[in-house]
Order: C-alpha cells, then structure tokens, then sequence
C-alpha cells in the first residue's frame, strides 16, 4: 500500500497493491489494518455506490454539514473519472483551494477526503461505476453543496460545462463566498 500526499491538507492518495495475469487482476480495495498502519484510522460505516451511464455527467460538489460531515475514500471501479475536491474548512492552510484528480478502472487509485471538503466528479467515459466510503450515515438535513462552475474557484473542468449532463439540484448551489457565511466547518474542529 502506498500513501500520497497531495498539496490540499489532509487529502490523500491511496494506490493499493494489484497483482494481475492473462486473467485480470487481484486487488484488497481496503483493509482497516493497513490503513491503521498508514495513520488513517477511520471507521467506514456505508458504502455508495453510483452509475453514471455516459460521458460528461457532472456530480457535486457535494458535502454533508455539521455532526453528518463525512470522510470518503472514493474509488472507481469502471470508466474514469476527473475527481475534484475543495477545502471549505475556514482557517485550513488550503481553503479555498481544489484539487484534481483522475481516478479509473485501469490505475486503481483511490482518494481519501477528509471531512470539510466539497467534493464532486465528471465522467470521461460512459457506464463510470463509481464507488465510496464513509465515516458517516448519509442525513438529507445535513446535505450541502457549492456552485461546480463558481467563477472565484475556477475548476479547470475537461468538458464545456454548459453541456454538463447534471441534476437540477447541482445546478443551484451557492458559490463559495455564498456558502462561507455559514460556518459549518472550522479547520481543526471538525
């Protein structure tokens, strides 16, 4: 198992073992062990799971506010996807700041997101399995999100985001500065 680093605090790669033949490949998505090893000891308690049946379906950015924040550790079991990630944790060294990164069936990464990071994907290719994670139960009061084409974060989207296959929901979110007045995470104490 190896662990990156990534420039967002917190926020990791994961990129497990694979062992593969003329038969396909082998992989332990996760083990608790191991990951307790690495000093990332959370207690995963749902899985999710989701289908994205063409190219340019556009997800997020979505977050879970207050006591149903959530930690994820996302991976994509097949197609590919450009996984972007924001620090919305006031006070965090890198608020404000996003991060891309490609996830797919072919290099097995996974990323871990720490609670108080919004967090939403685009397809690149059709039938995208796409799979996490959390240290939390999901709580529709607690669901949150910020604007994926807020203009102040400036997401370097691979597609024409007016042509975003998206849901009416993700379409109405509050940019960034929208959202700050609510407080909801703190850097260091979430």
């Amino acid at each position: 198992m190896k662990v990156i680093d990534t420039k967002l605090q917190d926020v990791k790669i994961i990129e497990m073992d694979v062992f593969g033949d003329h038969r396909g490949f082998f992989t332990e998505s996760y083990s608790k062990e191991k990951f307790a090893e690495q000093g990332l000891d959370f207690d995963f308690v749902q899985d999710n799971h989701s289908l994205s049946s063409e190219a340019g379906v556009l997800r997020g950015l979505h977050f879970q506010k207050g006591e149903a924040a959530q930690t994820k550790l996302i991976r994509v079991v097949t197609g590919a996807v450009l996984d972007v990630i924001v620090d919305i944790r006031k006070g965090s060294p890198t608020y404000g700041q996003w991060e891309g990164f490609i996830l797919s069936e072919h290099n097995h990464r996974q990323l871990l997101v720490p609670k108080g990071y919004a967090h939403g994907f685009v397809t690149l290719t059709p039938n995208v399995n796409f799979m996490y994670k959390c240290d939390n139960y999901y709580n529709a009061p607690a669901d949150g999100g910020i604007a994926f084409d807020d203009p102040d974060l400036a997401i370097d989207w691979p597609i024409d985001i007016q042509k975003a296959i998206t849901s009416e929901k993700d379409k109405n979110h509050p940019t960034l500065k929208e959202f700050e007045s609510d407080n909801s995470f703190v850097y260091g104490e979430i």
